[in-house]
């Protein structure tokens, strides 16, 4: 009895610390809100794709030593970015195999927990690279895509999966060449899956008429397909925005910026936009009634939607057919998604140049090479926080920066990880490693990662 009645007395004791710690809590959220503002990133440019990161009471400036690292984590290869999802980090890489002269390999995808790096489960697959161009086989390229219990991921020959996030098991899974006779384009397949409803929404490359195709998001059993694939299927990213009062998925394709029902897969519109090599890359960019696309080699278009309906019309597109410097007035991106503040639109064009154009006809205003080398196809991915912008270049910098119409402001920088993958294919272009993988912001951290470790 003696013992009982301690152990009542311990409970009390307990459950009024417990109650004080509660009763703290809830003053504290309601005094500082900011501090229960947490937010994942999980999928590709994080929620909705808008490459906005809303978290608050983040740093002004970097610490003069650099941001503490909290953990490191030995990875393969890959361009594949981070998703950040209920306390788990979700990657994908590939491991070569060294001992085949045919391109083999493994690739994987590495669920890690977010406090501590440690992997908790990992699931892989064979595969081959010998369809894509051998200098940047190097892994996969889209970002896993996290939907609540499941995650969805394409390596870059097309094998999509369904996996729960969880126990790591296989809910369903496509082949995109063996099952829709997909041609694989030259870079890969880039596109990561996107959850609507029900549906998931994957550019597919397939035939007949399935370049773009929506699948039931818990069985894999196919609702839709659209658009042919008598051309290249490119690297764009789909995206919903909602427009002319309904919901529009935004296909940019080599032959046109398209506009589809996402119930149904119905055209609402097509703006023909030739792009050659299907290098089809940058996200498409919406700010209130303007859509802008930019490619390296046309340079960009912008589209006005209209506001009672799914409707649109072209507003301007570059003039120029060369990437050079030199002869290109306007903005022509390529692994950069511009950003729309305001009347301005800021991008990085062929050769690393930050340029400023005016939203209403693409105007340049100015220019600066502040912000990363001077090289062709330099990149940098940029990611809005409040009135300023963490900026992830090629360099592996991290840089805070705002923008404006007179210029380009640098706030700070510091070195956040080492780029690691070869961007000295060809004539004209680094002398150094990149780093393209962009970077996850989720509960107060980035998570980045290059071929050697997230």
């Amino acid at each position: 009895m003696l013992i009982y009645n301690l152990r009542m007395v311990e409970f009390f004791r307990l459950l009024r610390k417990t109650t004080e710690r509660v009763l703290l809590i809830v003053l504290c959220s309601q005094a500082y809100p900011e501090l229960i503002k947490a937010e994942d990133w999980p999928q590709w440019r994080g929620k909705e794709r808008l490459g906005i990161w809303n978290e608050t009471d983040i740093l002004d400036r970097f610490p003069s030593e650099g941001l503490s690292v909290r953990w490191r984590t030995p990875v393969g290869s890959g361009f594949s970015g981070p998703a950040v999802s209920e306390g788990r980090v979700f990657l994908l890489d590939y491991l070569e195999n060294k001992e085949s002269d045919f391109m083999e390999g493994t690739e994987r995808l590495l669920c890690i927990d977010q406090s501590t790096g440690k992997i908790l489960w990992t699931h892989e697959w064979k595969t081959n690279y010998r369809k894509l161009m051998a200098s940047y086989a190097t892994g996969p390229r889209a970002t896993p895509t996290v939907d609540g219990k499941r995650v969805y991921v394409v390596g870059a020959t097309g094998i999509l999966r369904c996996l729960d996030v969880k126990t790591s098991k296989l809910l369903w899974e496509k082949n995109y060449v063996r099952d829709f006779n997909t041609r694989l384009p030259t870079w890969g397949v880039v596109s990561a899956p996107l959850v609507d409803g029900n549906r998931l929404i994957c550019i597919v490359g397939g035939k007949p008429n399935a370049k773009v195709m929506a699948f039931d998001k818990f069985t894999g059993e196919e609702l839709w397909r659209a658009l042919s694939s008598d051309w290249e299927m490119g690297y764009a990213q789909p995206i919903i925005f909602h427009a002319g009062g309904v919901p529009q998925l935004i296909i940019w394709h080599p032959k046109a910026l398209t506009s589809l029902n996402p119930l149904t897969g119905d055209i609402y519109w097509e703006q023909p936009f030739e792009v050659p090599f299907g290098m089809t890359v940058a996200t498409p960019v919406k700010s209130d009634s303007y859509l802008l696309v930019s490619q390296f080699y046309g340079g960009s278009m912008m589209m006005k939607l209209g506001s009672n309906k799914p409707t649109a019309k072209m507003l301007w597109k570059g003039k120029s057919r060369s990437e050079l410097p030199d002869k290109t007035e306007g903005l022509h991106t390529l692994l950069t998604t511009p950003i729309i503040e305001g009347n301005y639109i800021y991008g990085i064009c062929s050769y690393g140049q930050l340029r400023c154009l005016r939203i209403r006809d693409g105007v340049r205003v100015w220019q600066s090479l502040q912000m990363t080398d001077f090289a062709r196809w330099a990149a940098a991915f940029l990611v809005r926080n409040g009135d300023r912008y963490f900026i992830n270049n090629d360099k592996g910098d991290l840089i805070i920066a705002r923008f404006g119409p007179k210029g380009y402001v640098e706030v700070d920088r510091t070195k956040i990880i080492e780029p690691t993958s070869n961007g000295s294919y060809g004539k004209s272009r680094f002398s150094r490693m990149v780093n393209w993988s962009h970077p996850a912001y989720a509960n107060r951290h980035i998570f980045a990662r290059n071929d050697h470790e997230i």
